[in-house]
């Protein structure tokens, strides 16, 4: 197991805020879910349909089930500047695999504004992350795992009953399945409370989770001496 830095804020002191998109570089974003955790606990939670940018495929219907056609009266990913600005203003962005989802985010708007970089506390930046990834956490600190998929990670802490009834509390009803962004993002915010709950992670900060989250080893040094990139 790795050492625990002790310089930062402990994870329960800072909002974390747990996104995925359904949607690809083609189409754009075409649904947004965002999960906000603090204190250890669901503090928030938000939610819409995008209207496409681009072709959505038949391959992509089957397996998020949105089509142009049903999102045309929506507005653009676009409109939600003051959204994803102002959140990542207050806290770090987490994802699952969140290269996609940073990917995503930077196609629309390259830079946030001035914001607090929470990998080197005190200092400021204009990059949406780095990010907080249980897609790199999850085998890093346990390499035997096997698949690190979201839906079979849930299945193996055993996260279906709470997910499924927190998918009530916030989800929109049909949209309560795997590939809709924010059943997904619970999924994840759920994987990292799991994780983070166990008892010699309890005191993990937020420069900790950030620096285990890359598997590049110069970018995570460059974290760990207070020089991003």
């Amino acid at each position: 197991m790795y050492s625990v830095c002790s310089v930062g804020n402990f994870w329960t002191d800072t909002p974390i805020h747990f996104i995925d998109f359904e949607g690809n570089a083609t189409s754009g974003i075409l649904e947004f879910g965002v999960v906000t955790l603090l204190g250890g606990t669901i503090t928030a939670a938000h939610t819409r349909l995008c209207r496409a940018a681009g072709r959505i495929s038949a391959e992509e219907t089957a397996v998020h089930g949105l089509t142009a056609d049903g999102l045309v009266t929506q507005a653009y990913f676009a409109a939600e500047w003051e959204r994803f600005a102002g959140l990542r203003a207050v806290g770090p962005f987490a994802a699952h695999f969140a290269a996609v989802e940073n990917s995503l985010l930077r196609k629309i708007w390259p830079y946030v504004r001035q914001v607090p970089d929470f990998a080197r506390p005190g200092k400021e930046t204009t990059e949406w992350g780095p990010w907080i990834d249980t897609g790199r956490l999850y085998p890093q600190l346990f390499p035997q795992l096997g698949s690190i998929r979201l839906e079979d990670l849930v299945a193996r802490y055993d996260l279906r009953g709470e997910l499924d009834a927190a998918a009530r509390r916030h989800c929109p009803a049909e949209r309560r399945r795997y590939h809709a962004a924010l059943y997904d993002a619970l999924a994840g915010a759920l994987l990292l409370l799991q994780l983070l709950k166990r008892p010699e992670l309890s005191t993990a900060t937020i420069p900790w989770l950030l620096q285990m989250s890359t598997l590049d080893g110069d970018k995570r040094d460059a974290l760990q001496q207070g020089d991003l990139f």
